[in-house]
């Protein structure tokens, strides 16, 4: 076969690929047909292009295709630089004519089982999860990466991967993030690959027989610890127990120990308080503002003896103002909240390590939950939360209100989509009010890592009008927030 045959045939097994990842293999029945001519040409079994076959029950009856699935595929495809073999025709002598062509039968065997009609049911056993996982490490190995790499568990990317060299030390060119030439027409983004597959992994765990799962230790050490992983595991904590409970606890710890560690570095990075001059320095050397007691000094200059005559030592001041404040942080926990729910709990227990700030927790829906007692552990806070139900915030205010002593010296943090169940009118009105006692009111629409939010727009044009714009984003908007008021 000559260059433009090989291009010819590669396109057909990409387009046949797409046509079976979404169930239109009637549709392209002609593409399948082709296909299955080509599997034949290339001395492959017609069981390859099957996509309800697992990988591993595939390489158990025609153990010979092994190398072909578990052998770096990239620096193959790629001819060894990055570019696609086939792309020249000052490329084709470099490889076998046909090397291609089988190592792209492979890969959209691998991408067909990743992506294809095993993960499109309804509901998801344990089983087929176990079988989706060991599937995707196929993929994971192809392209470079230790099992879990492309979906983010540790340790991430084997060696050669990302890094521009395979197992041996060959350059195979693939950055991460870089795109894949995988084929003539068609590429993989790395980048992209990992986004989808671990939002691939969430969708089937919201639709997996969870619990199942966390029964088997083997099959719950595979799960990687996510958001989505934790407002399961969050929903369903109460039909938990034995086995399955001891997992669902480490695995939201972990998620939480990870999280924590990004956030508290935020924290350390934003700026502290301002220098209280009132305070009078410590007169000890290490103070010492040589410049200004130099300046100071230079009236005092003998020509005479060629000396400065120092009178007066200046030195700097370092203590810094510091108000003892009280935080009181009210979290919608109503099912649409959870991401916030997750990241402020962990928010409100590095503030409350923080000397002189005294921080209380409320959760609410259409009741309000006072989490104040657990605030140090965010672990203990989430396992008492009920995600779910309506919306009360007007409820919830009225009780963060109790605990407010001085107005001046309190700050409240409000988290929010403000879809109140009540009268809007009303509930503006009492923020308004506790505005006008001196609190220090922070609006928050929505804390994710995303930084998507919805919020009730009525609320946001009337907040901003009364000079308390809702925060919206990344979570470091309200940590920079809560500095100002904390330590000012």
């Amino acid at each position: 076969m000559d260059g433009n045959q090989i291009a010819q045939r590669r396109q057909v097994l990409y387009w046949r690929l797409l046509t079976a990842m979404f169930g239109y293999t009637e549709q392209g029945e002609n593409f399948e047909r082709m296909s299955r001519a080509i599997a034949l040409e290339l001395s492959l079994p017609q069981l390859i292009l099957d996509p309800n076959i697992s990988i591993e029950n595939l390489l158990q009856r025609y153990p010979e295709l092994e190398p072909d699935f578990t052998q770096l595929i990239i620096s193959e495809i790629t001819g060894g630089n990055g570019q696609d073999a086939n792309s020249s025709p000052l490329s084709q002598n470099k490889i076998d004519d046909t090397t291609t062509l089988r190592r792209a039968l492979v890969f959209s065997k691998l991408l067909l089982n990743a992506f294809g009609p095993n993960t499109q049911s309804s509901v998801i056993t344990a089983q087929q999860y176990a079988q989706w996982l060991k599937d995707v490490g196929y993929l994971e190995k192809a392209l470079g990466y230790a099992p879990g790499g492309l979906r983010g568990q540790k340790p991430g990317m084997s060696a050669g991967a990302g890094s521009g060299k395979d197992k041996d030390g060959a350059g195979s060119g693939a950055g991460m993030g870089a795109g894949l030439g995988v084929g003539e027409g068609f590429s993989v983004d790395e980048q992209q690959l990992r986004t989808t597959l671990k939002a691939m992994e969430s969708e089937l765990i919201e639709r997996m027989a969870l619990r199942e799962v966390l029964k088997d230790d083997r099959l719950a050490s595979q799960l990687t610890p996510s958001m989505a992983l934790v407002e399961q595991l969050l929903r369903d904590k109460a039909h938990l127990s034995g086995n399955s409970l001891k997992n669902a606890k480490r695995l939201i710890q972990e998620f939480i120990n990870e999280l924590a560690e990004v956030l508290r570095l935020q924290v350390a990075q934003t700026a502290t308080g301002k220098i209280d001059r009132s305070v009078p320095p410590k007169r000890v050397f290490r103070n010492l503002d040589l410049k200004r007691t130099l300046w100071k000094n230079l009236t005092n200059w003998s020509p005479q003896e060629q000396q400065l005559l120092v009178d007066r030592l200046y030195y700097h001041h370092t203590a810094k103002k510091k108000t003892p404040t009280r935080t009181i942080v009210v979290v919608d926990q109503s099912g649409s909240m959870v991401d916030a729910m997750v990241q402020c709990t962990i928010l409100a227990s590095i503030f409350a390590g923080i000397p002189n700030v005294d921080v209380h927790l409320l959760a609410f829906d259409t009741q309000v939950l006072d989490l104040t007692p657990w605030v140090q552990d965010p672990f203990e806070v989430l396992l008492r939360t009920q995600l779910g139900g309506g919306t009360y915030i007007y409820g919830a205010l009225v009780e963060a209100a109790q605990k407010i002593l001085e107005p001046q010296n309190t700050v409240l943090v409000l988290i929010s989509d403000f879809y109140e169940g009540g009268s809007d009118q009303v509930l503006y009105d009492y923020i308004k009010s506790l505005k006008e006692t001196g609190l220090h009111f922070i609006p928050v629409g929505a804390v994710t890592s995303s930084g998507y939010f919805s919020v009730h727009q009525w609320f946001r044009d009337k907040l901003k009008e009364l000079g308390t714009p809702i925060l919206t984003g990344s979570p470091k908007k309200l940590i920079q927030e809560l500095k100002k008021v904390i330590v000012t």
